[in-house]
């Protein structure tokens, strides 16, 4: 019969058929092509500037020559000998360059002065003419060579007029001028030769040392030294703007950051090192003029670049303006002049500077401010993590102070102002979280801001014709993308969108209208030109850019959750340095911190369950700093034995109450676990007021295990159930690690774990893990107890495992009669039946190996009468070796007394019956094993 397979199948089997067939004729059409191009006659030669194909057309210079078939790889040609040329040439200027300077060094002094002139005059004038000729000729490589020759030769001149010309005048002077006016001659030599790559770079590197060495040879100060570097680099930064040649730019910008960054570190040294206000006031000019340099650079350059100049001035002008105040108030507070200086940067987004700027200034911003938060870090790590020193020496008595309580070296006295700091940052970030809107707002504006000389190309908030709509586009009155956290609702889009452009609008092409676009405007595709800011169509802000720009930038809520967590963390960190710094008394310390671990609870507690996007960052970081004080809390409150019990007492209720209050989730589970960690200190704290070693404490470490084990039945199917009850599991494995030095009371704490562990074996969702648990906990418990008491027979440790087996065992098999006995009487048999054998082979008494045959005996016959495999095989083979046992001497007695020739023939004998009967032997061995195979 023929099989036919399913429609899908034999579908799929056609298109892969068609496919195979569709690149074969693809093939034979390519090869097709080929072969009627090369019977095609001569073609006559394509005129200049006609571009044949790529594919099947005559190569140049063989008209009508078959383009190449697929496969076919050309020969290699014989490359231009540029390479070649360039090495060439590259030796010869080495060469001539040391044969230059070996005659300027050694040969110099042995001719005459109209020798050495002739000789300078003639060799700098032939290498400087020379490119000229060269360049008319199309020899540009030797040209270039030769135009490094003659630079060298330059240099070589300068060095030559100051050893003979001008001996007595000044190193560094002489170089100035000399640098200058080399600079303006390869300035003028490269403008004039504007083919060549090298003069134009070279006159920039030395244009870099004419006002530096000169202000160093006139001995300036380092401020007029400083002055010389900025306009040094400003110089820099107008070449790499309007200069002529890449080389040129590329170099001046190298230059022009070098000698900014000198400029700006002279001007930050003299203005931190100034001794007053007055001193600071001329670094500050110095700042202040490279800011607006860089500004100004900034205003014409490209993105990066304008981003990277509003940083500088940003920096600058933080160090200029914050300079003069810093050094009227001591050092301590000095940070204060900065932060605010920093923070008053921020105002850029009020301006008409240009967004990229704009953005670097507030970098600019964000990098005073974090520096100022960085300060901070060394005082809080010792205010949370110095009472870890407490551990070594508990209740050894109240320090005097919350410093003495902390055992760290800090200065104390030189961290003043960290919180201060602390409270103004989060003051700010609080500010921005209750007034989130508004900040959304500024935010949109700067981001949607035209950049300088971008023409009519349509941006946001434009206006007229080429623009991205009407003023207002954009916004949630007109109907544009919502601003985020602003409460407006994304609309329909905006006006000139890409696919509906209107006249005169973004994206419109007729020529001379006022909104024609310009490369990069909207009315090109994302991705296309379109400025950066712009999300799914062009010319729309970065919140209006569709799903793919909502994955690459948060949302407004969770820009305003994060800064009410920064406000939170920064506020909280205030409030613990200022007791530090203060070093208030130690009472006050602890309750400080435990007072304000409750207020962050209860932040947490007020932000739970709010279920509003972006609002969980609040209360998750509140958690995690309640947390993390209350660690701190109850390690500083270890050093007294009244602030223990307070403080622990004061974290357990507040937790407790916490997750009460809390919603049901991972936060009230984390609470409830605090408060069970806090119980459980507690009970420890009794114990050693009592005076209890650490064993006898033990079982009073249980009590907070009992009630998770109450509140697990109470709680049933809650989330926060099972991590209450594993915090009490651990709570009873710290008991049962303090019992192991006493056999006795180790034996007692097992005991009351197994007590434990089977009261919540009684609730059906534990009883699988609870319900083993206990049994091997009282199994333990009485084998330490036996072993506590010395003593050392077999049974007392394995009855106690065998019983509670055999009861299971039973359980087991009247559920599910189909069980094999192996399964459920195995392993409880074993375990007592088995190490009772071993004992008994080697016990010289009775009384074992008797009462383990009439035990053996037994299970042989229940086995034998219920039909049990495990209880006939296992009670047969104990029966049969411990009877072999008791039988052994007697046998080897008899033996000994019978004649030597009996055994032989009793063994002779036997093998004669068996073979007689073996039939009937085989019948009988397959009729046994038949029978055991019925069996369970």
């Amino acid at each position: 019969m023929e099989h036919v397979p399913p429609p899908a199948e034999e579908l799929a089997r056609l298109d892969r058929e068609l496919a195979e067939l569709d690149a074969r004729r693809a093939q034979l059409l390519t090869r097709r092509a080929w072969l009627l191009a090369a019977l095609r006659p001569p073609a006559p030669t394509a005129a200049p500037g006609w571009n044949p194909s790529a594919w099947g057309a005559p190569a140049p210079g063989r008209p009508g020559a078959p383009a190449q078939p697929w496969g076919h790889v050309p020969p290699k040609q014989a490359s231009a000998p540029r390479s070649a040329q360039n090495v060439l040439l590259t030796l010869g200027g080495l060469l001539l360059t040391v044969a230059a300077i070996a005659f300027t060094l050694v040969s110099w002094g042995s001719m005459g002065i109209g020798g050495r002139s002739a000789v300078l005059a003639a060799v700098t004038v032939g290498a400087l003419a020379a490119p000229a000729v060269l360049l008319r000729r199309g020899l540009t490589a030797t040209a270039e060579a030769l135009a490094a020759l003659a630079l060298v030769l330059t240099l070589l001149d300068a060095y030559a007029v100051h050893a003979v010309a001008a001996p007595d005048t000044d190193g560094l002077g002489f170089t100035a001028v000399a640098a200058a006016v080399l600079a303006a001659l390869w300035t003028a030599y490269g403008l004039a030769l504007g083919k060549l790559h090298l003069p134009l770079p070279a006159a920039v590197v030395l244009a870099q040392w004419p006002l530096l060495f000169g202000a160093w040879a006139a001995g300036a100060p380092a401020l007029v030294v400083g002055w010389a570097l900025l306009a040094t680099a400003v110089l820099d930064g107008a070449i790499a703007l309007w200069g002529k040649g890449t080389g040129a730019r590329v170099t001046a910008c190298v230059g022009g950051s070098v000698m900014a960054f000198s400029a700006l570190m002279v001007g930050l040294t003299l203005s931190v090192t100034a001794s007053g206000p007055l001193g600071a006031l001329a670094p500050g000019a110095l700042l202040l003029t490279a800011a607006a340099a860089a500004l100004a650079g900034a205003w014409r350059a490209p993105r990066g670049s304008a981003r990277a100049g509003g940083v500088v001035a940003g920096l600058a002008s933080v160090a200029a303006v914050g300079g003069v105040p810093a050094a009227a108030v001591p050092e301590d507070w000095a940070v204060l002049a900065y932060l605010s200086a920093g923070l008053a940067l921020t105002a850029v987004v009020r301006t008409r500077l240009p967004r990229n700027a704009a953005i670097g200034a507030l970098v600019a911003s964000a990098a005073v401010v974090a520096g100022a938060l960085a300060g901070a870090l060394p005082g809080l790590a010792a205010v949370l993590l110095g009472p870890v020193t407490l551990l070594s020496d508990v209740w050894a008595g109240s320090p005097e102070g919350f410093r003495a309580a902390l055992g760290s070296t800090l200065p104390w006295t030189g961290l003043a102002a960290t919180p201060v700091v602390l409270a103004v940052s989060a003051g700010l970030l609080g500010s921005a979280y209750r007034w989130w809107p508004s900040p959304a707002r500024i935010a949109a504006s700067l981001i949607a801001r035209e950049e300088p000389g971008s023409g009519g190309a349509a941006a946001y908030g434009a206006g007229p014709a080429g623009s991205a709509g009407a003023s207002g586009a954009g916004t949630p009155e007109a109907g544009g993308a919502a601003v985020p956290g602003t409460g407006g609702k994304p609309g329909a889009g905006t006006a000139g969108t890409v696919g509906t452009p209107a006249p005169g609008a973004s994206g419109a092409e007729a020529p001379g209208a006022p909104g024609a676009a310009a490369p990069g405007a909207s009315g090109a595709p994302h991705g296309t030109g379109a400025p950066w800011y712009a999300g799914g169509r062009a010319g729309a802000p970065w919140y209006a850019g569709g799903a793919s720009a909502a994955r690459r930038r948060p949302s407004g809520a969770a820009l305003r959750g994060a800064a009410g967590a920064g406000a939170a963390v920064l506020g909280w960190g205030a409030l613990l340095l200022t007791g530090a710094v203060l070093d208030v008394p130690y009472a006050v310390a602890v309750a400080g911190e435990t007072v304000l671990v409750a207020g962050l609870l209860a932040l947490a507690v007020r932000g739970t369950g709010s279920g509003r996007e972006g609002s969980a960052a609040v209360p998750v970081t509140a958690l995690v700093a309640a947390l993390a004080g209350a660690v701190s809390a109850g390690l500083l409150s270890l050093a007294s034995e009244g602030a223990s019990y307070a403080v622990f007492g004061a974290l357990a209720a507040l937790f407790a109450g916490a997750a009460v209050r809390a919603g049901a989730g991972v936060e009230r589970a984390v609470f409830a676990v605090a408060a069970t960690v806090g119980g459980t200190v507690l009970t420890g704290f009794a114990g050693r007021s009592l005076g209890l070693a650490p064993h006898e404490a033990a079982p009073l470490m249980l009590l907070v295990p009992a009630l998770t084990v109450l509140f697990g039945a109470r709680l049933r199917r809650n989330p926060a159930a099972l991590p209450v009850e594993l915090t009490g599991a651990l709570g009873a494995l710290v008991a049962v690690a303090l019992a192991v030095p006493d056999a006795p009371f180790l034996a007692l704490v097992l005991a009351l774990c197994g007590v434990l562990a089977a009261g919540a074996a009684v609730r059906p969702e534990r009883r699988p893990v609870a319900a083993y648990l206990a049994a091997a906990l009282f199994v333990l418990a009485t084998w330490v107890r036996l072993a506590a008491s010395e003593v050392s027979f077999p049974e007392a440790y394995t009855l106690p495992v065998t019983a509670p087996a055999l009861v299971v065992g039973f359980l087991r098999r009247r559920k599910d009669p189909e069980t094999s006995s192996w399964t459920a009487y195995g392993p409880g048999l074993a375990a007592t039946l088995l190490p009772s054998l071993a004992v008994a082979w080697t016990d010289p008494e009775w009384q074992r190996p008797l009462l383990l045959g009439v035990s053996a005996l037994v299970i042989t016959l229940l086995g034998a009468r219920y039909r049990l495999q495990a209880l006939l095989l296992l009670g047969g083979a104990v029966l049969a070796l411990d009877g072999l046992h008791e039988l052994a001497p007697y046998v080897v007695q008899v033996a000994g007394a019978l004649p030597r020739w009996l055994p032989p023939a009793l063994a002779g004998l036997l093998l004669l019956v068996v073979g007689a009967t073996y039939e009937q032997r085989l019948r009988d061995a397959r009729r046994l094993k038949d029978a055991l195979g019925r069996m369970r």
